[in-house]
């Protein structure tokens, strides 16, 4: 039997560049011995790319269309076009960009790495055809990305990825906000095996890029965000608590130390270290609670789930 391959392609307002880009997955599709389907999620867009791609569905049986009601995001987007796949049996599922630069030609080469024991492969643009500003904050959010990860990998951002089945169902819950730039280090953290493979990176065909730069600070914060939930997901009490164990001790040492001057005869009522050692103290007692009750989150959630 063939492999089932469905390739997800999310657009927003892509109506010039769909009728070159889906034929062209469409052909390379039916170069390659799988059983191939192009699936466009339109992400609320308001130019014709709903009409764009119904009429490529009445022209090739292999395409078919998502369209959410509204803008929801780029991650929402492919977590429909995932859930979408998997239920209709896809083995292996690609990601691909609607802007025309990525080039489906490619897509062998990373299926070729995925079939030599890769989980997951990204295909890395390592000459880019964007603005300065695109690429510039790219190489600072990569160099950052692979730092904070531990992560190997050169270019977490691409859309041009092709993932077995067993990633993209665990990957799909964690598709939300900006949360889709960091599919890589969300499986590797799993224990799944990544990859890149250098893929050509082309201009865009039509239109204007979707980036900016609360884009690129966002997915800063994101980061931040996954590293806290592959870190402390199941045990969220030993960085809160721990915290708080810290700064209750700093505190408790800072009133030991002025209960000292008290004793000596020393005035401290109107120190600002007093101050600061009754916050640190009350602070630190609130964040030990506060892990201790999402503690209790986790075990319910635990329990309702076994």
């Amino acid at each position: 039997m063939a492999t089932n391959l469905w390739v997800v392609v999310p657009a927003l307002n892509e109506a010039e560049n769909l009728p070159v880009v889906v034929p062209a997955i469409v052909a390379e599709l039916a170069l390659l011995d799988v059983e191939g389907h192009v699936l466009v999620v339109d992400d609320g867009s308001t130019d014709k790319t709903r009409e764009v791609v119904s009429d490529l569905a009445d022209r090739h049986l292999e395409v078919s269309l998502i369209s959410l009601g509204r803008n929801q995001g780029k991650a929402p987007a492919l977590r429909r076009g995932f859930e979408r796949a998997l239920s209709e049996g896809a083995d292996i599922i690609a990601m691909m960009d609607a802007d025309g630069q990525d080039d489906p030609t490619e897509l062998p080469l990373l299926l070729a790495r995925l079939a030599e024991g890769a989980d997951l492969v990204t295909g890395a643009r390592t000459v880019r055809h964007d603005r300065f500003v695109k690429r510039t904050t790219s190489k600072l959010y990569n160099a950052v990305t692979a730092l904070l990860s531990g992560v190997p990998g050169k270019d977490f951002n691409s859309g041009f990825k092709v993932m077995d089945a067993d990633v993209a169902r665990q990957a799909s819950p964690m598709l939300y906000g900006e949360l889709h730039r960091y599919l890589t280090v969300v499986a590797h953290w799993w224990g799944f095996r990544v990859a890149e493979v250098t893929v050509q990176h082309h201009p865009r065909l039509h239109g204007r890029s979707k980036y900016g730069l609360a884009r690129f600070w966002r997915g800063f914060v994101d980061l931040l965000t996954v590293r806290f939930l592959m870190s402390y997901e199941s045990r969220p009490s030993h960085l809160f608590s721990g915290i708080g164990v810290a700064s209750v001790l700093t505190g408790g040492l800072a009133l030991a130390y002025l209960l000292v001057q008290k004793v000596a005869g020393e005035a401290i009522g109107g120190r600002p270290l007093l101050i600061t050692a009754v916050v640190l103290v009350l602070g630190g007692l609130q964040l030990v609670l506060f892990g201790l009750l999402a503690e209790l989150v986790v075990y319910s959630r635990q329990r309702t789930s076994s």
